[in-house]
């Protein structure tokens, strides 16, 4: 008889991705993952102990994609970093729209949260540093900032609308200009 071809941890977690990347995050199940796989549940069972198991796997994945996303774009050096971050929230959104629904559009309700992200820190950082405000109010103004950003990534995530890349890089310019002229008046 021959051995079993045994279907990694890896491999399970590439092709539930792919599936929420297509299909959204409720086409996960172990049969969906298995059909993708073409083999039995077994193994998504066998290398998860629950679908929330799996799901949190996915989770994890997308996450880093977006930040070497991110991170790419802040490096590239064609924008300031900040504005790069923004532009690489909402083409991410664009790009992934289900990965980025699945990263930032799910109920968190009985998530337990901690705004001090390592992200949130370094752009509040970014930020006092662009403008000379303290930290806590370079937090306020990119909270700000992103809530306006949000806007923008979650219209293009669900194609409510078409904007080109010219017009929201103009929209963040002016939005950014904006919120440095309130804040930092002296």
């Amino acid at each position: 008889m021959p051995p079993k071809v045994k279907i990694s941890r890896e491999k399970i977690v590439a092709a539930a991705t792919d599936l929420v990347r297509k299909r959204g995050v409720n086409a996960l199940n172990a049969r969906s993952v298995a059909d993708a796989l073409g083999c039995s549940t077994q193994p998504v069972f066998s290398n998860f102990a629950t679908m929330e198991e799996l799901k949190n796997a996915v989770l994890d994945t997308a996450n880093r994609l977006y930040l070497s996303h991110q991170q790419q774009a802040m490096q590239q050096g064609d924008l300031p970093p900040y504005k790069a971050s923004g532009m690489a929230y909402i083409r991410f959104a664009a790009e992934e729209p289900e990965l980025f629904r699945l990263l930032f559009m799910r109920d968190r309700s009985h998530e337990k949260t901690d705004e001090a992200t390592d992200e949130l820190k370094q752009m509040t950082v970014l930020v006092s540093r662009n403008t000379g405000l303290s930290q806590e109010e370079a937090f306020r103004f990119h909270m700000e900032m992103w809530v306006y950003v949000h806007g923008i990534a979650t219209m293009l995530a669900t194609a409510f609308l078409p904007w080109d890349w010219e017009q929201i890089s103009q929209m963040l310019t002016d939005a950014y200009c904006s919120m440095q002229q309130y804040y930092c008046k002296e």
